[in-house]
């Protein structure tokens, strides 16, 4: 029973540790200190420890010799790395979702695009975009590739935030609906085409750090 309640907290931990590293709240580089989350959540260290490992295997966190554990950094190389990723493991779980997919299943979809269309922050946005690409894809029925996207889909959310915090462009998605198009017409591999190009485009924008430089940020915005 000990055990079963410490894996309960270390996921507790994980998730809102996850969310604060996704939005922001917690900058690349930044110490996660056992002691002070162990006294944050009123929780020994070992489900601490085990929340830092399952940041680890998500990517969100690194573990350096002697210096503990850390918010992980990432460059466009990584953002690159996972906007391919997603174009692979997406197109994979369309074909197989296509099928199944519902006109009230895609009707959904569609009010989740307006949804992301109208949103005025990058919460908003980023939370119906999620919203759209789950719709299309989880009538794949495959739980293991879910949860890869998933993963990856956090990785975007990451990068979104650190680039897009505050002056969000507000934008219209036409290849969420081209791909509703090809969906509705059983052109399964046209809407494939589109979703794979879609998700591997990658945003600019430059943005000012604590110390007031300008650097280039980029983010997958699909």
């Amino acid at each position: 029973m000990i055990a079963i309640n410490e894996d309960t907290l270390a996921g507790r931990i994980s998730r809102i540790l996850a969310d604060r590293i996704v939005t922001g709240q917690l900058e690349p580089g930044t110490k996660l200190r056992q002691d002070h989350i162990a006294e944050e959540f009123g929780a020994s260290h070992v489900p601490v420890r085990e929340a830092f490992r399952r940041l680890e295997a998500q990517g969100l966190a690194v573990s350096e010799p002697r210096r503990g554990v850390r918010v992980a950094s990432f460059d466009l190389k990584e953002v690159r790395e996972v906007a391919q990723m997603r174009a692979a493991l997406e197109v994979l779980a369309l074909r197989h979702a296509a099928p199944h997919l519902t006109p009230s299943i895609l009707d959904e979809a569609e009010e989740a695009t307006v949804a992301g269309d109208n949103s005025r922050d990058v919460r908003s946005w980023e939370e119906a975009n999620r919203r759209f690409h789950r719709l299309v894809l989880a009538p794949c029925g495959m739980p293991r590739l879910l949860a890869a996207i998933d993963d990856l889909h956090a990785a975007s959310a990451r990068f979104l935030f650190a680039t897009w915090r505050s002056e969000w462009e507000v934008r219209t998605d036409h290849d969420h609906r081209a791909i509703l198009t090809f969906l509705r017409q059983g052109n399964v591999e046209k809407a494939a085409a589109v979703l794979e190009r879609h998700v591997q485009w990658i945003g600019q924008k430059p943005i000012k750090n604590a110390a007031g430089k300008t650097r280039d940020a980029f983010a997958i915005v699909g």
